[in-house]
């Protein structure tokens, strides 16, 4: 064999080591990713999870007791002066859109200030919506534990009057018949529009 014809070879042999050393490199990233991208977009949401907290009638009400019905859940408070009361209107428009399907779900407002926001004064602040809403309170324990369980965020802020205000998480969840995250509920469409999306998960 010539000198010329054995670079050709080795050169050949080389190209084609290479090749195949990339190709099991590709078929080995290939199999990681599957198995770890099946385990990623399995694992069960985050958000949600047991809680007992005091309706604005006074009774417990836990995830269980909404066990089977999909619901929405909404953090704010009484004293807010805009976001919560709008979003509670704009849920009531919703629920009002199901008619007698209503009552297959519920829509619940938790207050993030349960150190004003007692039972007697949320049942007078709801009665202004749908009544298939719920305002729910309780001790600063059972509240600081509902907001780790979804993620919320709310902080007291002092106002010029010496007296409060707070800032807090507005989105509204969405969560499924077994008290499972679903995604956050979008109240910017139309009532009916999302009044359909609700009634399918019913």
């Amino acid at each position: 064999m010539t000198r010329v014809k054995k670079k050709k070879t080795q050169a050949k042999t080389k190209i084609l080591a290479l090749l195949v050393a990339f190709l099991a490199g590709s078929l080995t990233l290939v199999a990681t990713l599957v198995m770890v991208m099946p385990h990623r977009v399995t694992q069960p949401s985050s958000v949600g999870g047991p809680f007992a907290l005091t309706d604005q009638n006074g009774n417990t009400v836990t995830d269980a007791t909404f066990k089977g019905e999909p619901f929405l859940v909404f953090f704010g408070f009484t004293n807010c002066p805009d976001v919560c009361p709008t979003t509670l209107y704009e849920m009531s428009e919703v629920l009002n859109r199901l008619g007698s399907d209503a009552n297959k779900t519920a829509a619940l407002f938790v207050t993030v200030d349960p150190e004003r926001d007692t039972p007697e004064k949320l049942k007078q602040y709801i009665s202004s919506f749908h009544p298939r809403i719920f305002g729910l309170t309780g001790t600063e324990e059972q509240i600081d534990a509902i907001k780790k369980e979804y993620r919320v965020f709310a902080k007291k802020v002092p106002t010029k009057d010496g007296d409060y205000t707070m800032d807090h998480t507005a989105v509204v969840y969405l969560m499924d018949k077994n008290g499972r995250f679903v995604a956050p509920f979008n109240l910017s469409r139309s009532a009916d529009e999302a009044a359909a999306d609700l009634r399918k998960r019913l």
